[in-house]
């Protein structure tokens, strides 16, 4: 991610960030210069994935606060998801599809799917960043 993202979003982890984070990322794909379709589509779905898991799994025992930074540039699109929740025990290259009976354990394979790079780190709290190479200007 750049120096300064475009966008910065704070808050507790709730159904309501959730929904500013899908507006922030609308309004900053729809005026980064030469955007694909391709590319909005895919980097959407893998940020909505993981804030939706960063608020379903959001384990503490006091309010989960997270920041949110999104950011594009001519080579990548990129999001980090910063929270103060329990760490969360998961080592990315053991993630997969689940069967096609489960009922959840997607949205991490999905963002996985879609990304160029998913990393997760965990000092205080967890750290998600996301990125995703544009593919076409």
């Amino acid at each position: 991610m750049a120096a300064e993202p475009d966008v910065r979003l704070e808050g507790l982890a709730d159904a309501t960030l959730i929904d500013r984070v899908h507006e922030a990322l609308d309004e900053l794909l729809a005026h980064t210069a030469g955007m694909d379709d391709e590319d909005a589509t895919l980097f959407r779905l893998a940020v909505s994935e993981v804030a939706t898991n960063v608020v379903a799994h959001a384990l503490a025992r006091e309010p989960v606060h997270v920041t949110v930074e999104l950011g594009a540039d001519d080579d990548s699109l990129s999001a980090v998801f910063t929270d103060t929740a329990d760490p969360a025990l998961i080592d990315l290259h053991t993630v997969s599809m689940p069967g096609a009976d489960a009922e959840s354990g997607r949205g991490l394979a999905i963002a996985l799917a879609a990304l160029d790079e998913l990393q997760h780190e965990t000092d205080a709290g967890n750290v998600w960043r996301l990125r995703r190479a544009r593919r076409a200007r």
